[in-house]
């Protein structure tokens, strides 16, 4: 058996720093739209020059060019829009370093995994942590020539590292890439045109603790009136004072809307985007702010009424509720939902069966759920899995980011501490020691059952092996094997019986052969004579 690698120790994990709720503009008029457009339009083209310049500074950059930077859109636009523009460029160009950065150990993970598999005889089979060699040569061939186009690309992308060159699309790569599909995506290039646009429109502002309703840029009212400061070349199109436009809409949110309204009237920062939905016709507005973190509990107090273990799937959620000594109770749950369609509904879908797990959670009267913390990043590369298609779609389509954001955000409301586990071995090991014990004729246990199981006992830190079984009567394998689940080196865990003072019978307890050998005790008062007495010796053990 192999060696297993170390796990590390369950931990609560940290609660959300910001809040983001969307509410959409209805009722607006004609010229609302009109002002709404050209204002993203121009503002838009100048944060596409700031970025083409950030990233022609490259490693360059100081503080001294960011400045002139924002003193010439300052001329076009204002102060404040100027800062939204440079704060935004710089956080994309930061964005795209750490992209480039995992692409490269994407390039150099394939590139080690092809060298090692090319190194080995066609059709060498593989052991359990290392791959074997190619099936054919024609395999071996096609891979050899991957292994150049690899090398190829890492050396590109090292050197574009190297000296501080990014690449980014404002608007999106997919999107751009669309524009030779239109068939197989379903528009028309009228659509596409005015999809691209709008992507690449900008209409964003940073909030500012101690103005007026938290921002000034793109100020709303705690009634919700929507009043927007103009860039420069726009100042005509004003219909309030200092150059500002006011929205004939009014806007209300739905969600954390007494939030949000404690914060404006507290003129605590608040910063907005407004975009445009082209598919819908319809323009929405996003408001967000930074919230204090939740300070952790002990992970002993968050365990203090059980666990609720949870495996993540494909498309459900397998939970199982266990209690203080890590023993399943009541029936295992199940969250489906649904990974197609477009990214809105994958979102919604998500959100709806944590909201389903988190209510259950909360009626169960149980504090803490525990996770896997999954990271597949280096666990979706073709040259890894080889010809397992299905299986790098299946995780490349699995939520884990997402699922782990979601959860962290919505339990804080719910007053849920979400533990963060060690993934390993959970599937495995559950579907061993667990999967075939909570089977009945009445409940099947999936191995997705087990590992919820699994999972809540590695946070509550039990084993997740079962407990020992007591010995046979005796020692052949008449009854079966030993379900032992304690490790190998633990001192006696297959030894025999320890030798226990009594008799030799196993029908009699411990401790009740004191008058073994007196015949006359072992029968009834008065089945012997009055004052007979007999006592048999012992017979010797060895000759």
């Amino acid at each position: 058996m192999g060696e297993l690698r170390d796990l590390a120790s369950p931990f609560v994990a940290s609660g959300p720093s910001g809040v983001a709720v969307r509410t959409r503009f209805k009722k607006l008029t004609p010229d609302d739209g009109k002002v709404l457009r050209l204002m993203g339009g121009h503002l838009g083209s100048l944060a596409s020059k700031d970025l083409k310049a950030r990233c022609r500074d490259g490693l360059e950059h100081s503080a001294e060019t960011w400045a002139g930077r924002k003193r010439g859109l300052t001329a076009l636009s204002s102060s404040r829009w100027a800062g939204s523009i440079t704060k935004a460029t710089h956080d994309q160009w930061a964005l795209a370093r750490r992209c480039q950065l995992a692409h490269i150990q994407n390039l150099e993970a394939g590139i080690r995994t092809i060298e090692q598999r090319l190194s080995q005889p066609v059709g060498q089979k593989g052991a359990k942590r290392a791959p074997g060699g190619y099936r054919s040569r024609r395999e071996w061939h096609a891979k050899s020539r991957r292994l150049r186009v690899l090398e190829d690309r890492l050396s590109a992308a090292r050197a574009d590292r190297e000296a501080g060159v990014v690449h980014v699309v404002r608007g999106g790569k997919q999107l751009a890439r669309t524009r030779h599909h239109l068939d197989e995506a379903g528009f028309t290039k009228g659509e596409w045109r005015r999809g691209w646009e709008a992507e690449r429109w900008f209409c964003q502002a940073d909030g500012e603790s101690g103005k007026r309703y938290g921002n000034e840029t793109i100020r709303i009212s705690p009634e919700g009136e929507v009043s927007i400061k103009l860039p420069a070349p726009l100042a005509y199109l004003a219909n309030a004072p200092y150059g500002r436009y006011v929205l004939a809409c009014r806007v209300v949110f739905a969600h954390r809307g007494g939030e949000w309204a404690d914060r404006v009237a507290a003129d605590r920062a608040v910063a907005y985007r407004i975009h445009l939905d082209t598919g819908r016709d319809r323009w929405y507005l996003t408001a967000s702010w930074q919230t204090p973190v939740t300070p952790a509990i002990p992970i002993e107090a968050a365990l203090a009424h059980g666990v609720i273990g949870v495996d993540m799937n494909a498309d459900h959620l397998a939970a199982w509720q266990l209690d203080v000594h890590g023993n399943p109770t009541g029936a295992p749950r199940r969250f489906f939902y649904d990974l197609s369609g477009t990214a809105e509904h994958r979102d919604a879908q998500v959100r709806h069966a944590l909201t389903r797990l988190l209510y259950w959670a909360r009626d169960c009267g149980v504090r803490a759920i525990a996770v896997e913390d999954l990271d597949f990043a280096a666990e979706k590369t073709r040259e890894k899995h080889g010809r397992k298609k299905r299986f790098r779609q299946l995780i490349s389509g699995m939520p884990t980011g997402k699922l782990r954001a979601r959860l962290s955000s919505m339990a804080v409301q719910t007053g849920v501490v979400v533990i963060a586990v060690d993934p390993a071995y959970t599937s495995r090991w559950g579907a061993q020691h667990w999967q075939k014990p909570l089977t009945s004729t009445t409940r099947k246990t999936t191995r997705h059952d087990a590992a919820a199981v699994a999972i809540g006992r590695r946070a509550q830190g039990h084993p997740i092996r079962r407990r020992t079984a007591p010995p046979p009567a005796h020692r052949s394998d008449e009854q079966g094997h030993r379900t032992v689940q304690a490790d190998r080196r633990v001192p006696g865990c297959e030894g025999t019986r320890p030798r226990i003072p009594g008799p030799r019978t196993r029908s009699v307890g411990a401790g009740r052969g004191a008058n073994a050998g007196n015949q006359n005790a072992q029968h009834r008062p008065g089945r012997s004579a009055e004052h007979e007495f007999w006592q048999q010796d012992s017979l010797p053990l060895s000759l």
